[in-house]
């Protein structure tokens, strides 16, 4: 498996995904309809994702995702020009692509 990229959730939305067999929230409040890609982080970059996007919520989880499952494209960007590349999964996710849940804490 080649290394996995990283999805902070919080746990209704990944139950409601689980019962429809795709994950298609972009990032907080945000649809993967409404930004055209899943925002999603390194291990690295996770940490600074929780801070900046999800300060204040609970019951978070992190959807440990293996890109050769994901039968999308997968792409390094950054939002502004020589900033910071973080991967985006241009479709939804299936749910057999989401290899572990870990708890956020």
């Amino acid at each position: 498996m080649p290394e996995p990229i990283l999805h902070l959730t919080e746990r209704a939305l990944w139950d409601a995904a689980r019962a429809k067999g795709t994950y298609e929230i972009s990032t907080r409040g945000r649809t993967l309809q409404e930004e055209g890609f899943v925002h999603c982080s390194t291990r690295a970059q996770l940490p600074r994702t929780a801070a900046a996007f999800f300060a204040g919520l609970d019951d978070l989880v992190v959807l440990v995702i293996d890109p050769d499952l994901l039968g999308v494209a997968v792409k390094y960007e950054s939002a502004q020009p020589g900033g910071e590349e973080f991967p985006h999964v241009y479709g939804p996710i299936p749910v057999a692509a989401v290899v572990d849940v870990e708890p956020w804490v």
